[in-house]
């Protein structure tokens, strides 16, 4: 019992109607400031007091990931909100988020953050994580967990999404798809030690515990992008470290920025702009043929 008299049942419950938001890591708790979070129903929630989601079409759940996700829980807190509805007497159904909802509960936590969405707060609901995630304050982790939570959760499509926040598909896809990484190299970049352009390049090496290898490699011997994209390559092919290749001149290394920047502005995907011999190559990153028939046809357009 606690002091006041209660089961920790009934003082987690009472906990959570207090909105309090202990344990809730830097995810959608540092996008949110307190009045949109308690707006938009952002709150902690017993965690034996959430009923699965009944229509949830998976069925089996990778324990080894499960356990993956338990320690990072155990080490870090739950950094992207469940989303449930509320039942009568005091209860909640899910909706989203059952694997965080396992590993919470594998943890051992008591409360976990989660959405409180009712009937027809969807849309206030977006509109105030929209709003959060274009401020210009935010790491790439922070707002990868946002968009992340807008697209797997809320079923805001990633064009949808993208054009409400001024950004391309693909450009929004890149940053939603470095929350696979370990989360060693998401503190580092949540730190600023390690930039999202890293992050991306890391993504290139299957193995998991390679990227974390890596990432502290970059930290340690202060890769370029460029550079740390060269060691991922030669990672996955097993071979040795090669010698830096030498170092171009400012002047080169300044127009060939300026360059990518323009490109990339322009066309509204990530642009690479590499030295060949006397020449250079333009690299463009794109999602799927589709994408590029679609740069296709804006090229046309011009």
């Amino acid at each position: 019992m606690t002091p006041e008299g209660m089961t920790m049942r009934e003082a987690a419950a009472a906990a959570a109607r207090s909105g309090q938001a202990r344990g809730m890591g830097r995810g959608l708790a540092a996008i949110l400031p307190r009045s949109a979070r308690d707006q938009a129903g952002l709150r902690e929630v017993p965690v034996d007091l959430v009923a699965p989601n009944p229509e949830q079409p998976r069925r089996r759940f990778d324990r080894e990931a499960l356990i993956g996700l338990s320690e990072s829980i155990k080490a870090r807190g739950v950094l992207q909100p469940i989303v449930v509805r509320p039942l009568p007497g005091g209860e909640y159904e899910l909706i989203a988020g059952e694997r965080r909802l396992r590993a919470a509960q594998m943890a051992g936590l008591e409360t976990i953050p989660a959405i409180v969405r009712d009937a027809g707060d969807e849309e206030r609901l977006e509109l105030a994580l929209i709003e959060n995630v274009a401020r210009q304050d935010l790491n790439p982790v922070e707002e990868a967990r946002a968009c992340a939570t807008l697209v797997e959760d809320l079923g805001v499509t990633k064009e949808e999404l993208a054009r409400r926040l001024g950004r391309s598909r693909p450009r929004l896809s890149n940053l939603i798809r470095i929350l696979d990484l370990p989360d060693r190299v998401l503190e580092l970049i949540e730190s600023g030690e390690l930039s999202e352009a890293h992050g991306r390049a890391i993504l290139a090496h299957p193995d998991h515990d390679m990227r974390r290898r890596l990432a502290e490699r970059a930290v340690e011997e202060g890769w370029s992008v460029r550079k740390t994209e060269r060691q991922v390559k030669l990672a996955k092919e097993g071979r040795p470290a090669r010698p830096a290749a030498p170092a171009l001149h400012p002047d080169l290394a300044e127009a060939l920025s300026a360059a990518e920047d323009a490109l990339s502005s322009a066309l509204g995907r990530d642009v690479r702009v590499r030295p060949r011999g006397k020449r250079f190559r333009i690299e463009v990153e794109i999602d799927d043929p589709a994408d590029a028939a679609e740069l296709a046809e804006r090229l046309r357009g011009r």
